[in-house]
């Protein structure tokens, strides 16, 4: 018993430590994980907070959803959906000041769709000073410079900071991501320079979600190199203009093809398209080309005047002729308008398509159209409730012996989010 209560208080004193630790200062060049984040892109480049030793902060996210979607194909082969809650997820987030300028990022999925089990997401060291090398060292660079270096999402797009990361949702508007859903956490560095609203990102990863140093006769291990190009541009107070593109290119036959097959959390829509009989997909509702010698562009349109705000997504990917000459286009145009005395709420919608060959030898485009129509509450800064309709359709392309043949899924969705 006297363990037990000197284990309380020992908890007790570290987490008023913690708490201690975020009201004396804040993390240098961060997205603040809550409404204060939403339109936030590149990390910037303000300080945010002074360094006086070592911090620890921690955060997390949770998010739930009740669902209440019907599914259909032409096989009619599919299981029956009800109206329930879905599994909660959860992510826990370490993020430390190591030094002025110098901080390290840790996601782990506690609970998530694909992983019920505790699974490390990713984790990033971030420099934006370089003063622990020598007081002032490269200060007129690292004014306009980013570094960051780790394991977990690179900068491919903008998409990617506009979608939920498991129990993340707080930045998404609406409750599914993507169809063509641009993610994927490997080793890579990259370099960010923002000066004047203009923007560039030079990145290379390894081009593998799974790592292992093992090689056999048909390993082709090639990087993959990404960048960004583009101007952010705050014209008035009452106007905003971005627009971005980005490239990710890789030509090994066994690295870079998980740039849209990457999240280990598991698609947004639980139990959709799964068969009566045979294997199930967690990621079901998102589709993944699974190209080898990947080559994808997206440009990304980003306009806010006042309340409206207009975000874009016109994609482009293809393998080489080697392997097939496949290519598929993604366009997506979402309109919202928010509004209250702190934009607290919001309505607007978003329709997304992905149509493309897996080989252009292929005799028809393959075609997937989603609508999503919802608003949402910031109830405070930190917790959010959502409202949705969506639905998604696949219209061509499919095999009359395929799952996908005729299929549509579609209904209503409500989803509360915390995240701090």
């Amino acid at each position: 018993m006297k363990l037990s209560i000197f284990t309380l208080l020992s908890c007790a004193m570290l987490t008023s430590g913690i708490v201690l630790a975020q009201e004396k200062t804040e993390l240098q060049y961060f997205r603040q994980n809550s409404k204060e984040g939403l339109n936030i892109f590149e990390t910037p480049k303000e300080k945010g907070g002074d360094f006086d030793r070592v911090r620890v902060f921690i955060g997390g996210d949770f998010a739930l959803q009740f669902q209440s979607i019907n599914h259909s194909n032409s096989l009619n082969n599919l299981i029956e959906l009800g109206s329930n809650f879905n599994l909660p997820s959860a992510n826990l987030n370490i993020n430390t000041q190591l030094a002025d300028g110098l901080r390290l990022h840790l996601r782990t999925y506690l609970s998530a769709k694909h992983h019920n089990e505790a699974w490390v997401k990713g984790g990033y060291l971030q420099i934006d000073r370089l003063g622990f090398i020598k007081e002032g060292f490269l200060d007129g660079i690292m004014d306009y410079t980013t570094l960051t270096f780790g394991m977990d999402e690179f900068n491919y797009g903008d998409a990617h900071f506009r979608r939920s990361d498991n129990a993340r949702a707080i930045y998404n508007p609406f409750i599914g991501n993507y169809i063509m859903d641009s993610f994927s956490t490997e080793a890579f560095g990259e370099v960010t320079v923002q000066k004047d609203g203009l923007i560039a990102v030079l990145g290379l990863t390894n081009g593998k979600l799974n790592q292992s140093v093992v090689v056999n006769d048909n390993t082709d291990n090639k990087p993959s190199f990404y960048g960004k190009l583009g101007v952010d541009k705050q014209l008035n107070e009452d106007f905003r203009f971005r627009l971005t593109g980005s490239w990710y290119l890789n030509k090994g036959t066994t690295t870079g093809s998980w740039l849209y097959g990457g999240d280990r959390a598991g698609g947004r829509y639980y139990n959709v398209l799964q068969p009566l009989e045979g294997n199930s997909n967690d990621f079901e509702g998102r589709f993944n080309p699974r190209f080898k010698q990947m080559t994808a562009f997206q440009i990304n349109p980003f306009i806010k005047y006042k309340g409206l705000e207009f975000f874009g997504i016109l994609e482009s990917v293809g393998n080489s002729e080697e392997q097939g000459d496949g290519n598929f286009t993604q366009l997506s145009g979402e309109l919202l308008y928010r509004f209250g005395g702190t934009e607290q709420f919001y309505l607007g919608g978003r329709y997304n398509t992905v149509k493309g060959k897996n080989k252009a030898s292929d005799a028809s485009d393959i075609e997937i159209g989603r609508l999503n129509v919802g608003g949402g509450w910031f109830m405070t800064k930190n917790v959010i409730v959502k409202l949705e309709y969506m639905n998604q359709e696949y219209k061509n392309g499919f095999d009359a012996t395929s799952i996908y043949n005729g299929a549509k899924f579609n209904g209503v969705n409500i989803e509360a989010a915390i995240s701090f």
